[in-house]
């Protein structure tokens, strides 16, 4: 990809933020970069430019049809003061899926992926040195046409901007309460669920903000169909240990198959635990929670690695995981997770690549 560059002079760069009050997804780097498609010529017009405004049609698809999709991975700084990408490939292949169910053009994923580390490598004083902290990676993908009609798009644009992070709760690696709700429904079967999709994050606002007016951090959505199922964390995907057992939603179509859920998986059984991937009841959950058999319970993704689950709440009861505290587990798949990410573990699974 001949990528042409449009960069910032040194004088008109912004001031870096503070590591220590990062938060999530407010500080935005230097540059960004776009690539245009139309339909009959493809992928064409790859540049960085400086971080900005773009300028849409107000019939642009993406405003009135919902053709809209995203990616979320991270770039870290390791004490060796290289910078390493987690898993990037699968979050190419991932953006693909969520294309081809969004009817939207897939992407040659080693092309983005070297745009990608093209970006990062302009903007590499973005990348934090503190334990904790990350570069931030969202590419995005839009429709731009100028059409008022219910049909794929035939012109899109793909973006990536870039933020500095620390943690993504306020909690940060501390237990979570978390709203479980049988009122609001997030995703089917055969519906975009598992595509990476805004709509689907649309879907969830109206329970998560119910849910934080009440002092909880999180929703868990059940199925649609018995709103009895467990499905995933309104940002992660789930897991329960129940006695020696590490249980997790299957994959049925209306979950987002999550890469640190993948990761999980991975170390979980290599470590010898039994691991289920199946159906599981919320009833299940809290009847094992009041006999005391769940020993742990902890949410997965992108934006907090490893998030542990110290509390559910359910049909105006409050039921208690480990007394309110971290689990071993938990903790042991953090260590390792981000061990590897910044460099500190052996990375037995080719998971990260320098940049």
């Amino acid at each position: 990809m001949d990528i042409k560059t449009e960069l910032l002079h040194e004088s008109e760069r912004k001031e870096l933020p503070s590591s220590s009050g990062l938060g999530f997804g407010t500080h935005f780097s230097d540059h960004m970069f776009l690539i245009n498609y139309t339909e009959g010529q493809g992928w064409h017009d790859p540049r960085i430019l400086p971080y900005g405004k773009f300028s849409l049609d107000p019939a642009a698809a993406s405003l009135h049809y919902g053709q809209a999709i995203f990616e979320g991975l991270k770039a870290y700084r390791g004490k060796d003061g290289k910078i390493r990408l987690f898993r990037a490939r699968d979050n190419m292949e991932r953006l693909n899926h969520s294309a081809w169910r969004m009817c939207m053009p897939q992407v040659d994923k080693e092309e983005l992926l070297e745009a990608i580390k093209a970006l990062i490598r302009v903007d590499k004083r973005w990348v934090p040195e503190a334990r904790g902290t990350s570069l931030y990676v969202r590419p995005f993908m839009f429709a731009i046409e100028a059409f008022l009609g219910v049909r794929p798009a035939r012109e899109y644009m793909l973006s990536v901007i870039m933020s500095p992070v620390g943690a993504y709760y306020a909690e940060g690696f501390n237990p979570i309460k978390i709203f479980v709700t049988d009122k609001y429904i997030r995703a089917v079967p055969g519906g975009v669920g598992e595509a990476k999709t805004a709509g689907n994050y649309a879907a969830s606002l109206m329970a998560s903000k119910e849910a934080k007016e009440l002092g909880f951090t999180q929703v868990l959505w059940l199925d649609a169909a018995e709103r009895r199922y467990i499905e995933e964390v309104g940002t992660m995907n789930i897991f329960f240990l129940l006695e020696d057992t590490l249980v997790t939603p299957a994959l049925t179509g209306s979950i987002l198959p999550g890469i640190t859920r993948d990761s999980v998986l991975h170390l979980a059984r290599d470590w010898g635990l039994k691991v289920e991937e199946r159906r599981i009841a919320i009833d299940e959950v809290l009847k094992k929670a009041e006999g005391h058999s769940l020993k742990e319970c902890f949410g997965t993704g992108t934006a907090a690695v490893i998030s542990p689950v110290g509390l559910l709440y359910y049909r105006d009861k409050d039921y208690a995981i480990n007394s309110g505290k971290t689990g071993n587990l938990a903790q042991r798949l953090f260590d390792e997770i981000t061990g590897v990410q910044y460099g500190e573990r052996e990375d037995i699974y080719g998971w990260t690549e320098v940049i």
